[in-house]
Order: C-alpha cells, then structure tokens, then sequence
C-alpha cells in the first residue's frame, strides 16, 4: 500500500529561552490513502508537534527540522517554500485544531472564516463561496446554517464551534486530515456525534485522518492502526487489536491499566508512577525507565531499538531483545 504521508526519522527542536529543546526525536510514521491512524499518548509527548510539524505550521523562527524527512505522494515538503506549501494547506492536508473554543478568530464571523479557504483554494466568488459554506455547515450537522454564518464564535456552543471546525478543515476536500483531540472540552453526547461525523464524512469522501488524542476510547473507536508517543518518540506501532489486545511496551501497558473496565467494575484503576521527563534533561537511555516497573541496568545507558513482534507491530524496549527471550541478562 504506497503511503500518502510518510514522516522519516524527524527530530523538531525549539529555541526557547532555556535553550534548545528537542520536542520529538526520530519519529517515523505513515499514513495510507483512507485510512484512520491514531496517535495516543500523554499530553506532552509531542502528538500535536507532529501533526503541526507534517504540516510545517510551527513558528519558523523557534522550531527547527534537526533532521528527517516528510514525504507527501513522494515528494520531500521540508525544503519547500511557504508559498508552495500553501497550496498544498486546505487543498490536500487540512487540520481540525485542538480546543474549539480558542482555535476560531473571536473577531471574524464564521461565514467569513470558511469563506477564506473557498475563495483561495477553490477560486469562488463571494456569493457562490457563502452558499459553499452554508452547504459544508449542514453537512456537518448545524442548525439553521445561513444564520451561523453571520454568527461569531463566542455565540455559538463548543459543540457548534467544533461542527464549525471540521466545516472549515474540509471546505476543499482535503486528501488528508489532522483531526487534534478533535472531541476536548465536549460532553459525552456532543463527543458522539462528533466522531459519527469524522467517519460519515470520511466514508463519504475517503480522504484518510490522523486522530491525535489522549483518550483511548475515543482512538479503539477509530483507529486502524496506532502509534503509542512518549517523550517525543514513538514506542510502540501496531494495529488496534495489536496495541489493545497485545501490548508489547510497559508504557502501553500502563496506559491500557489506567482505562475502567465495564465488565469489571470492581477492578482496580492502576496508574503509571511518576512523570513524564524533562524534556531539558531527559534521561541518558530509555525515557521511560525511571517510571518502568521492569527497567534493568541497561535502561539507563542505551535507547532500545524497534523489535518486531508481528506484521506490522514493532515496539522499542530490552525487554523484547533476543537476547532477553533466550533467557539472557540485557
């Protein structure tokens, strides 16, 4: 299956005022025409750095593409100018951002937000773009829609505001979504619709979506496949049955322990000990072993490599090193 988007050992750093601090480190990903992706991962790990990063929408004075490369239909978008990738922005790869009650511009009506992208991408004139909006408003569920495009945001409800997000994000037919913790803030009920919508719309389109959360029900839902972040790198890679059934790494162990079970309700919440790490001082080997239940000796020194444990599941831990299952002492 030829990949649509493939990230390629990316490292993205930031100048910051305490210095350069590495938000993700070899990260390798890719993502395949249709299909949904996950990625989970505690807030912090570097998910929305990713997705802003495949996108190149990070500040370009701050961050800085260390090394790596990011392949869209085979083609390297790290040299490419600004003017370039805003052709490619909203036409092929759009972005549903995190928090509807921040990410819309509290000044402009929201008729004139999605007008933007109709007009630059689409080339409409102002009325055909306003009648364009109002259609991509009742797509995604919105009552009364001519009324809401004289709206402002502050005068509409978190779930309005989010239906109002996904409009905009795919007012050009987009190839590829970036839908960022596309259901935070919302109500159970409202979190509902909002995930029937993204997998209406994308059977009706087949464009394919990278779902970034912290919520693994939300990710079991949705996802094909799945990529576990910490720390800013990638520690586990599978299918849904893989990671949820079959998980390789303490960290998505820990993470699998801490959901509740409705068909045990008397089980236990287990949490994961500690914090996250620093990102000015991570650990010298595997950034997770001062949390690891099982962290040897050579976690301290040396960041495990991916071992394979089926197709298309691989998962960076000693514990799964050859020498471990032969009985051996990494």
């Amino acid at each position: 299956m030829n990949s649509l988007l493939e990230i390629s050992h990316l490292s993205i750093s930031f100048h910051t005022y305490r210095g350069t601090l590495e938000a993700i480190h070899d990260v390798s990903l890719s993502v395949a025409a249709g299909e949904t992706v996950g990625i989970v991962g505690e807030s912090g790990c570097g998910k929305s750095v990713t997705a802003q990063g495949a996108m190149k929408l990070l500040p370009s004075g701050a961050a800085v593409y260390s090394s790596g490369h990011i392949y869209w239909d085979g083609c390297d978008v790290i040299p490419l100018s600004e003017q370039k990738m805003n052709t490619l922005r909203g036409r092929d790869m759009a972005m549903v951002f995190q928090d509807p009650m921040t990410a819309l511009n509290p000044v402009l009506t929201i008729g004139s937000q999605i007008r933007e992208g109709l007009q630059l991408h689409q080339h409409l004139d102002g009325h055909a773009a306003t009648v364009k909006a109002a259609e991509l408003l009742r797509d995604v569920g919105m009552t009364s829609p001519e009324k809401r495009l004289h709206q402002y945001p502050h005068e509409l409800s978190g779930g309005m505001r989010q239906r109002c997000l996904i409009a905009m994000a795919l007012s050009c037919s987009p190839r590829l979504l970036f839908a960022d913790e596309p259901t935070t803030a919302l109500d159970v009920t409202t979190e509902a619709q909002v995930l029937a919508l993204l997998r209406k719309l994308q059977q009706q389109s087949g464009m394919a979506v990278v779902l970034i959360s912290h919520n693994l029900g939300v990710i079991a839902q949705m996802c094909r496949r799945i990529y576990v972040m910490y720390a800013g790198t990638i520690v586990e890679e599978g299918s849904g049955e893989d990671i949820f059934y079959r998980p390789a790494h303490p960290y998505t162990t820990g993470l699998l322990a801490s959901l509740p079970d409705p068909d045990h309700k008397d089980k236990i919440l287990t949490g994961i000990d500690g914090q996250a790490p620093d990102l000015f001082h991570l650990p010298e080997g595997c950034r997770f072993y001062p949390r690891c239940p099982h962290a040897m000796n050579i976690c301290m020194h040396r960041q495990p490599p991916a071992y394979r444990q089926g197709d298309g599941h691989t998962a960076s831990c000693w514990l799964l090193s050859p020498d471990m299952a032969k009985g051996g002492n990494a």
